[in-house]
């Protein structure tokens, strides 16, 4: 009898020290979701409105050159047009044709190296601003592990510290923000200062 009840006892234990163990180890490690850090939070939302600004003046680039292509190519399939111009004329327009063609081919390349480029350039600018945002959050939590939610198959939702990340971004993007505005103002001072006390 005593033995069952004793046995019973060191069940229990192990059991409550089991969840206790599991709890310390889930309270450890922290999940971000790096995608909705790069939707969410302001710097990502700033970086984002600026690549699609850039991706819309190329596109529109693009689309002009592609319309004046379109234009001459219909000129020089219209026999009656090009009847009614001088073989000098005509031979011109064939250049521009060629010219304008080769542009786009060029232009197409050069723009996909650049939205390549503008893209990666904002990814690593907003990795190292999560690294930079998980690590303060890690250490307010007292976290020895922060993984991206990517590299995991499963994990529970009280990890989950992808919001207390997008606030601390947010906190630092206002803070450089402020930063520069304050920088700003004090140059525009200066530079009212210095015409102030210039000679007319």
């Amino acid at each position: 009898m005593i033995r069952n009840v004793l046995f019973t006892l060191v069940c229990l234990l192990g059991t409550t020290l089991s969840r206790t163990a599991s709890a310390q180890e889930q309270k450890s490690l922290g999940v971000i979701n790096f995608a909705t850090c790069i939707s969410e939070s302001k710097l990502g939302k700033q970086e984002q409105a600026s690549f699609e600004s850039m991706k819309q003046q190329i596109t529109k680039s693009l689309e002009d050159l592609e319309k004046q292509i379109t234009e001459i190519s219909a000129k020089l399939n219209d026999r009656e047009y090009l009847d009614s111009l001088s073989p000098q004329a005509e031979e011109e327009m064939k250049t521009k044709f060629r010219t304008l063609n080769d542009d786009l081919a060029r232009n197409q390349n050069q723009y996909y190296q650049l939205l390549n480029q503008a893209n990666l350039r904002i990814l690593q600018l907003i990795n190292t601003q999560i690294i930079a945002s998980a690590e303060n959050i890690a250490k307010e939590k007292k976290l020895s592990l922060v993984m991206n939610k990517e590299a995991l198959f499963f994990y529970a939702p009280t990890m989950d510290i992808t919001n207390d990340v997008i606030v601390e971004m947010d906190r630092q993007f206002d803070a450089k923000k402020a930063e520069a505005e304050k920088a700003q103002a004090a140059k525009e001072t200066s530079t009212e200062d210095k015409d102030k006390g210039s000679p007319k």
